[in-house]
C-alpha cells in the first residue's frame, strides 16, 4: 500500500458550457506570458525598449508551437501514421505532443524574423529570452501532468506519481519526470541569471548556457522516461539529440568568447528614433537653432547698422580736426611772436 503519492488529475480539461478548458494549453499560456514578462524586464535592463521582447515573440510563439508539433509527429510518426491511426489526430496538439527540440529551432526562425523587422541583433533578443524559456518549459511540464503523461520508471517513492488506467498506461506509481523536469528548468533559470550578472555574457552566449544546462537534465531525465520512442544503439532518440545539442551549444559557448569577448553596447540602436518623445525633444532643438540663428541674423543686422551709422561720425570728427590743427598753429604762432618780442626787450636791458 502507497502510503504517500502525487495524485493526478482525473481529467485534464474543463467544459464551461460548450467551451473545453484545457490543462495542457493553459501550461502553455502561463509559461509564454512569464516568458515575456521577464524576457522584457531583462531588455530593458540591457538598454532596450519597453515591448520589443513582445513584438517579436508575436512572431517566435506561433512558429515555435509548428515547430514543437512537427518534431514530435515526425519522431513519432507511428502515433499518427500506423495501422489503426488517425492521421488528422496529428493536428490535435491539446492531446499533448511538443518537443522542445523543434520549438526551439523553428521559433528561432520566427524570433529572426522579428528581429530583422525591428533593427536588432537576434543573439542580444535570445540572451534576454533565455532564463524566460526555461520558465516556460517549467510551467509547460505541468501540462503533461494533466494529461498523465510522460512519466518514469515505477518506482514506491513517497514522491511517486500515481498514474490511473487509460488509452496507453497502465495504472500504478511511476517516477515523476514532469516534475523533475520543471525542477530543473527553474534550475536552469537560476543558474542563467546568475551567470549573465557575474560574467556579463553577450553575443547569444547566455541563450548558449541555457541550452546546454537544459541537455544536462533532459539528458538523464529522458532515460527514466517509459513512453514509447524510437531507440539508437539502444538509446532513446532524445539522449542523442541533448548530447548532440550540447556540444554545439558548448561549442559556441568557447568559440563566441573568444571571438566576441564583453557584451553587446548597444542592443537596439533606432531606440532613440523610435519612440515618440524623442522625435519631439529633436524638433524642439532644430526650433531652438533655428530662433538662435535668426537671434544672431539680427544681431548682426544691429551691429551692421551701427557701424553705418558710426562712419559719418568719425567723419564729421575728421572735418573737425584741421580746424583743431588749426586752432593749434595759432596758438603755436602766438606763442612764438610774444617770444619774439620779449627778445628785444631783453636786449635793451
Amino acid at each position: 500500500m502507497d502510503l504517500a503519492y502525487i495524485p493526478s488529475p482525473s481529467t485534464g480539461v474543463i467544459h464551461l458550457g460548450p467551451i473545453p478548458l484545457r490543462g495542457y494549453a493553459f501550461c502553455i499560456i502561463i509559461g509564454v506570458f512569464v516568458a515575456v514578462w521577464l524576457g522584457n524586464r531583462r531588455w530593458i535592463a540591457r538598454g532596450g525598449k519597453p515591448g520589443t521582447v513582445a513584438d517579436i515573440a508575436v512572431w517566435a510563439v506561433p512558429f515555435g508551437l509548428v515547430g514543437g508539433r512537427l518534431y514530435h509527429v515526425i519522431t513519432d510518426y507511428q502515433l499518427y501514421f500506423g495501422e489503426g491511426r488517425n492521421w488528422v489526430d496529428a493536428f490535435k496538439i491539446w492531446e499533448g505532443g511538443l518537443g522542445i527540440w523543434g520549438a526551439i529551432a523553428l521559433g528561432a526562425v520566427g524570433a529572426w524574423i522579428g528581429c530583422r523587422l525591428r533593427g536588432i541583433p537576434l543573439p542580444a533578443w535570445a540572451d534576454a529570452l533565455a532564463p524566460g524559456i526555461a520558465l516556460a518549459q517549467a510551467c509547460g511540464r505541468w501540462g503533461n501532468w494533466f494529461n498523465q503523461e510522460l512519466y518514469g520508471r515505477a518506482t514506491d517513492l513517497p514522491w511517486a506519481l500515481k498514474i490511473s488506467e487509460g488509452p496507453n498506461r497502465v495504472a500504478g506509481t511511476y517516477h515523476p519526470t514532469f516534475l523533475y523536469e520543471s525542477l530543473w528548468c527553474v534550475g536552469v533559470a537560476l543558474l542563467v541569471i546568475w551567470a549573465d550578472r557575474r560574467f556579463k555574457l553577450g553575443h547569444g552566449r547566455a541563450f548558449a548556457l541555457y541550452v546546454a544546462a537544459y541537455c544536462v537534465g533532459r539528458g538523464w531525465i529522458e532515460y527514466m522516461r517509459v513512453d514509447e520512442a524510437h531507440h539508437i544503439l539502444g538509446v532513446r532518440l532524445n539522449v542523442w539529440t541533448s548530447i548532440v545539442v550540447f556540444l554545439l551549444a558548448v561549442t559556441y559557448l568557447v568559440l563566441s568568447a573568444k571571438l566576441r569577448p564583453g557584451r553587446e553596447a548597444i542592443v537596439e540602436p533606432d531606440r532613440e528614433l523610435s519612440g515618440g518623445s524623442e522625435p519631439a525633444a529633436g524638433a524642439g532643438s532644430e526650433s531652438a537653432t533655428v530662433k538662435a540663428d535668426a537671434a544672431s541674423g539680427a544681431e548682426a543686422g544691429s551691429a551692421t547698422k551701427a557701424d553705418a551709422g558710426a562712419v559719418p561720425k568719425a567723419g564729421a570728427a575728421a572735418e573737425a580736426t584741421p580746424e583743431a590743427g588749426a586752432t593749434a598753429e595759432d596758438k603755436t604762432t602766438g606763442g612764438d611772436e610774444a617770444a619774439g618780442a620779449k627778445a628785444p626787450e631783453a636786449k635793451k636791458l
